[in-house]
């Protein structure tokens, strides 16, 4: 009849002063499949948030681990007797300048991703990988010298927080590496993470670590 608004015109009128926002997908009938593609852009803008609530999730732990560590230490250091100072390994600067370097490299790869330059990317990115892969190997090298001077985990209260902190500290940095290596290697899945967010999300895992260590090794150099 002539005035009258079908019910399908209707819901467009409502949703263009709306914006959309706030509205169901239509649902059965001949909007089925337009349903399902609200669904699947409604996940896909949703995702970001996601997986960043996933590596909080992750890194809260880990920060409330090394700092209840850390209150032990600095609680030991100050009020026991039986306190023997570690003269620590001057290879750890070396590390940590690795480690600091990587975190450059790290940002240098995602930068070149954005400019769609995947060949860069793999590039700096696997350097990346490299030198976490290097920290951890200048890490072994500081315990040998340790074990050499006859210092051990049992030694003393200060030797046995410099081989947990620098233990736990490095287990956590290899599970980054292996975040690193699914990354480099992953199949193109654009549907679950692209590329860019995966290399978001992994790049905060990895500058976490890097501060945690530098972190760690100012309390160890003030705990002498």
């Amino acid at each position: 009849m002539p005035g009258t608004t079908s019910a399908p015109e209707i819901e467009l009128i409502i949703e263009d002063i709306g914006g959309g926002g706030g509205g169901k997908p239509p649902g059965g009938g001949d909007h089925g499949e337009d349903g399902g593609d609200y669904d699947n852009r409604r996940k896909q803008s949703s995702s970001p948030r996601r997986y960043s609530t996933a590596i909080a999730i992750v890194l809260v732990p880990i920060l409330m681990f090394f700092m209840a560590l850390a209150s032990a230490f600095i609680v030991l250091r100050h009020g026991s007797d039986v306190w023997v100072t570690v003269h620590l390994p001057p290879i750890l600067l070396a590390n940590t300048l690795i480690l600091l370097a990587s975190s450059f490299t790290l940002e240098a790869a995602r930068r070149r991703l954005s400019l769609s330059d995947s060949s860069g990317f793999r590039k700096f990115w696997l350097f990346t990988t490299g030198l976490g892969i290097l920290f951890v190997a200048g890490q072994l090298i500081a315990w040998r010298q340790l074990v050499a001077q006859g210092v051990y985990i049992a030694s003393n209260q200060a030797s046995s927080f410099f081989y947990i902190f620098t233990g736990a500290h490095a287990v956590h940095l290899l599970g980054g590496v292996g975040a690193l290596l699914y990354v480099s290697f992953r199949k193109s899945d654009q549907k679950r993470i692209s590329l860019s967010l995966a290399a978001e999300i992994a790049s905060y895992y990895w500058h976490f670590m890097d501060g945690l260590w530098v972190f760690l090794l100012a309390l160890l150099y003030l705990g002498k």
